[in-house]
């Protein structure tokens, strides 16, 4: 505990008997949280836990039930809507950032506030008031800077400058590091703990071990929309977490059960495969029934391979074969899927769901026109059983498939999306971040599926940043370096899958004898993001 919480015994914030209905079901039940300045508090449960909801009651976006209550600086507040919220010093940072990217860093600093010099507002005097924070925060841009030039990074600092331009005394932090880099990470660390030591509470939300390890002095935990329990920062332990947010044991996280893949029985052969730019000449093979990891450094053009398989980018050179047949033409997604490999993206909201449409029209994407009767109309009853077919299967947590996907959380998305794709019955299965701001308790489900589908022979690839993953899950992974498949380990390459070896490859700390002859500059351990 910092020294500025042992010196206010009386919490900032207390949240009382606070309960959430929404069309008759009970998110919330009579959840309490007491926050104190000077401290970092990690909030964590599973995705669908109701740690949103109840920053969004916080934030005065919803209205509890009645019989709650929330108290600031130990006094009630009777009425609690957004500008309560506001003039009360509550800020709340969403994963996805609500920055307006046509306006200046001082224009959105000052959004809802603006300075004005008669008719017009005053620009000039909004870039002056600004010069303080953004020093404050080490900010390398200006005022007058148009935030959609700004990296996500330096995005998420506008975010929080304009909190702290507004007086904030609560900032809540909704997975902040996500989108970042590990680099980026470290700074963004660096200034919560600087935050915290000027005497802001902070409310932080995340699913990652470490990062709660390294930051939170307390932890509370919710599961299915109540409250389990307080962790203080010296009781932390990832078993007694891990027990608190699912209820159960998770000793099997990772799934590896599958049998050894027969090193005959290719399913995918990828040869030079290249787009001139990130990702020069690449070829390897995936077998049936392996689970093959794709490992390396943030930038060193994983997600682009992918992409270039899959059709989803132009490539320069490159074939692709399937099942033992060359996939010709290979022009674009359609190609690929009709060949059988179909690829899960890491932005799931962006490029992968429909997110105003239902959890049984996401599901039948690929599926509907095969399904159409003639003249093209869908068949619905068909759509609605496959869709109940695969919410049963994948442990989809939804009322009816019949609900916007965009209200699921980002675990219950994952599966949505996995389910659309295994209903081509693909030979390969490319998994981009598949786990990536996903709560545990759906990781180790994730795991279970990745599992299955190895067991039923269909050839999986595995791109991720995080190292416990890929070994934990993987038969054999490729390390990828400044465009180049550099290296293997694990399978039949006689090394085995070990983390430092992993690192080591990856950064160009250990030359791959016969992969490459060239020598590459060093990287950095640490842009793998470690955590559970």
């Amino acid at each position: 505990m910092s020294a500025i919480l042992a010196e206010h015994p009386v919490p900032v914030l207390e949240m009382n008997a606070i309960s959430k209905t929404f069309n008759g079901l009970r998110v919330l039940k009579d959840v309490a949280l007491k926050v104190y300045a000077g401290e970092v508090h990690a909030l964590m449960g599973e995705n669908g836990a109701g740690k949103s909801t109840l920053m969004k009651i916080l934030s005065g976006a919803y209205q509890a039930d009645a019989g709650g209550e929330i108290r600031i600086g130990g006094h009630a507040l009777a009425a609690f809507d957004p500008l309560t919220a506001k003039a009360r010093g509550i800020a709340v940072i969403y994963q996805e950032l609500s920055l307006c990217p046509n306006l200046s860093v001082a224009e959105n600093i000052y959004l809802g506030r603006e300075l004005r010099s008669g008719w017009s507002i005053d620009r000039k005097a909004m870039e002056a008031g600004c010069v303080e924070v953004l020093a404050r925060l080490g900010a390398d841009f200006k005022p007058s800077t148009r935030v959609s030039v700004l990296s996500i990074a330096e995005r998420q600092l506008v975010e929080i400058a304009r909190a702290l331009h507004a007086n904030a005394r609560i900032l809540v932090m909704d997975e902040p590091t996500t989108p970042l880099s590990s680099r980026e990470t470290d700074r963004l660390f660096a200034l919560i703990k600087q935050l915290r030591d000027q005497g802001l509470a902070i409310i932080y939300i995340s699913h990652r071990m470490a990062e709660i390890y390294e930051l939170s002095d307390r932890v509370s935990v919710l599961r299915d929309g109540e409250y389990v329990g307080m962790l203080q920062r010296d009781g932390l332990s990832a078993e007694a977490l891990v027990k608190m947010m699912v209820g159960r044991d998770l000793s099997g996280f990772y799934k590896k059960e599958h049998a050894a893949y027969d090193p005959g029985a290719v399913v995918m052969r990828v040869r030079d495969m290249a787009d001139g730019q990130r990702v020069k000449p690449c070829s390897f093979d995936l077998h049936a029934g392996e689970v093959l990891g794709i490992a390396g450094l943030v930038g060193a053009g994983r997600t682009e391979l992918a992409r270039l398989i899959f059709a989803a980018d132009p490539r320069t050179s490159g074939t692709l074969e399937v099942a033992g047949k060359l996939v010709e033409p290979l022009r674009n997604p359609t190609d690929a899927i009709r060949a059988g490999v179909v690829y899960l993206t890491e932005d799931r909201k962006a490029q992968g769901l429909f997110l105003d449409m239902s959890v049984r029209d996401n599901i039948n994407v690929c599926a509907c026109v095969p399904d159409a009767h003639a003249g093209g109309v869908l068949d619905r009853g068909r759509g609605a059983r496959r869709a109940l077919e695969a919410i049963r299967a994948l442990s989809i947590r939804v009322a009816s498939g019949k609900v916007n996907v965009g209200a699921l959380s980002g675990g219950n998305q994952q599966k949505v999306l996995l389910a659309r794709l295994l209903e081509v019955k693909p030979h390969v299965l490319i998994l981009d971040e598949p786990t990536r701001g996903v709560d545990i308790g759906s990781k180790s489900e994730i795991y279970r599926i990745i599992n299955d589908l190895a067991k039923a022979g269909v050839g999986v690839v595995l791109i991720s940043s995080e190292l416990p993953e890929i070994i934990g899950t993987c038969d054999r992974v490729l390390i990828m370096r400044e465009g180049q498949l550099v290296a293997e380990v694990g399978g039949a390459s006689g090394h085995a899958i070990s983390q430092e070896r992993i690192i080591d490859l990856a950064t160009g700390g250990e030359q791959a004898p016969g992969l490459t002859d060239t020598a590459l500059p060093q990287g950095r351990a640490t842009d793998f993001k470690n955590s559970i």
